[in-house]
């Protein structure tokens, strides 16, 4: 059975920085497709950032050159790091994995989800 436990969230101020944690369980993590959503309040799930198999990264606009996405294969880890946080940026954040992903920002393409950590940014 595939895990994804999620962590590292909390409140911060404006211009602030967290790093999440996405520890995943139960298959073989380097043959996955990795990403990292959010959903704000009153908000659709929009994704955030992803990684594949050969390491390549790809961002939503909003986030590119704040937010970067890594993963340690030794560890079965995955993390976001985030600096200069925003309001906006205010989300609970999952991380999702699947075999095979298509196009990455479609939420329905990924099989296996976290739980979600929030993220609470303050102005």
């Amino acid at each position: 059975q595939v895990q994804l436990a999620e962590s590292g969230g909390g409140s911060v101020q404006s211009g602030g920085s967290l790093r999440l944690s996405c520890a995943a369980s139960g298959y073989i993590y380097s043959r996955s497709y990795m990403a990292w959503f959010r959903q704000g309040p009153g908000k659709e799930r929009e994704g955030v950032a992803f990684i594949d198999r050969d390491g390549t990264t790809s961002y939503a606009d909003s986030v590119k050159g704040r937010f970067t996405i890594a993963q340690d294969s030794a560890k079965n880890a995955l993390y976001l790091q985030m600096h200069s946080l925003k309001p906006e940026d205010t989300a609970i954040y999952y991380c999702a994995a699947d075999s095979m992903v298509v196009d990455w920002t479609n939420w329905y393409e990924y099989t296996y989800w976290g739980q979600g950590t929030r993220v609470t940014v303050s102005s």
